[in-house]
């Protein structure tokens, strides 16, 4: 009896445990994620929300995976989704299409092969004296401050002795792509060497460094070099300057030349439509420029609806000295087509330094000594994309190795087996005990 007694309450209890296990965990199921969008606007109070009108943020878009290393390739980088245009055929060395909010690169040719600016590196010379002096600010230039400028050099007419203001000055930049400005600007900003080191140092602090400033003006100097990724990435950040703006969209101006003036026409032909050059509608400038060495290049940017698109042309080996205005429009047409049908090939946002790169790889190296066998390595705990991507963030999946956290599946099985060898051996007895009897 004492026996009987024992294995019927093992195999109940046995019974009872498997049961209780079967049965879901009231904390299995986590939690929706927060959204600030499911709230109503009110007070919160004792855990729940006051009626009101729904609180309403826009839905952030989708991250999605950058391989910036592909822009190191050579010829046209492009991915199209089903339905896209075809990229046009534009005989620039280089080019790059890119969305001016986002940064990303819808397409490019030759994005980081290095060639000569012209004068679009006042672009770049633009954004780093700008902020420095007020608009209303008077100069009266000096002679030494007209000194050095390149024979064949574009002039809007700046005179020593005469009194200009600074915003007269960079309109003689922008529409004229006066060097001579830009030698009294400089001037006005710690020299010529000083600015050329300060426009390096600007360079860099956005991510372009391809760029080689020797001459602030553009002027062909040796080792002075760009890019077409530099020059997308120079428009792009003036384009977030509304003095940058104002000047490189100004189609036409008055220029001071002591008692009376004279008017001054941007030579960006997509803007003022000169030269029987169609003006490009939405057109916000940006800079071109033209060197027999280096031949004709632009930076423009068009805004169509809610969209910004920065486009930048260097050397185009057909059609003349107009055809960079045309490839520009083709370009510009394609990507306002193409937006949302294709998929970035490349950021003109700062990517991480070599220098930061190569650590990165170290420590990815280096944790994987202590991950799992097949050089997995967990971002959590401290990985690194490779070196010139930009890794998105994805859900969090356990290694194949672990488990999930909840109750263990050999636990109720070995009940079973358990219960199972109980029932048996009670039969067992039973049976002994009526054959005794």
């Amino acid at each position: 009896m004492i026996v009987t007694s024992a294995v019927r309450h093992a195999a109940a209890g046995s019974a009872a445990l498997l049961f209780v296990l079967s049965a879901p965990a009231a904390t299995a199921s986590p939690a929706p994620p927060f959204s600030p969008g499911s709230l109503t606007s009110g007070s919160v109070s004792s855990g729940s929300v006051s009626s009101g009108s729904s609180v309403e943020e826009p839905t952030p878009p989708a991250p999605r995976f950058v391989d910036r290393a592909r822009l190191d390739r050579r010829g046209t980088q492009v991915q199209k989704l089903p339905g896209a245009p075809s990229v046009p055929e534009v005989s620039a060395l280089s080019w790059v299409v890119a969305d001016a909010s986002s940064g990303e690169v819808l397409a490019a040719r030759n994005a980081h092969r290095k060639l000569p600016p012209a004068s679009t590196l006042k672009a770049l010379f633009a954004l780093t004296a700008l902020p420095h002096n007020d608009p209303s600010e008077q100069h009266t230039v000096a002679d030494s401050e007209l000194t050095g400028i390149g024979a064949g050099s574009s002039l809007v007419g700046v005179k020593e002795g005469y009194t200009y203001k600074v915003s007269d000055l960079w309109n003689g930049v922008f529409l004229s792509s006066g060097n001579d400005a830009v030698h009294v600007l400089a001037a006005m900003n710690g020299g010529w060497d000083a600015m050329s080191r300060q426009m390096q140092e600007k360079a860099r602090s956005l991510g372009a460094r391809d760029t080689h400033v020797v001459s602030p003006d553009g002027y062909d100097a040796p080792g002075q070099v760009s890019s077409a990724y530099d020059l997308a990435v120079f428009g792009r950040a003036g384009l977030q300057d509304p003095a940058f703006v104002r000047y490189c969209s100004t189609p036409y101006a008055d220029f001071p030349a002591g008692s009376w003036s004279y008017g001054i026409a941007n030579t960006n032909r997509l803007l003022t439509g000169a030269d029987g050059v169609a003006r490009y509608p939405g057109l916000l400038g940006i800079k071109n420029g033209y060197t027999s060495n280096a031949g004709n290049t632009l930076i423009s940017a068009a805004r169509r609806g809610d969209r910004t698109l920065v486009v930048s042309v260097m050397n185009p080996q057909g059609g003349g000295g107009l055809a960079v205005y045309e490839e520009a429009r083709e370009l510009l047409d394609w990507g306002f087509e193409a937006a949302g049908r294709v998929q970035p090939v490349g950021s003109l946002l700062p990517g991480p330094t070599k220098a930061e790169a190569e650590a990165g790889n170290r420590a990815v190296t280096a944790k994987r000594d202590g991950d799992r066998g097949d050089g997995a390595v967990s971002v959590a705990a401290g990985g690194a994309p490779r070196a010139g991507a930009e890794a998105v963030a994805a859900p969090h999946k356990a290694p194949d190795d672990v488990e999930s956290s909840g109750p263990s599946a050999g636990l109720p099985l070995t009940l079973v087996g358990s219960a199972c060898a109980a029932a048996l051996a009670l039969w067992g007895w039973r049976r002994r005990a009526a054959l005794r009897a």
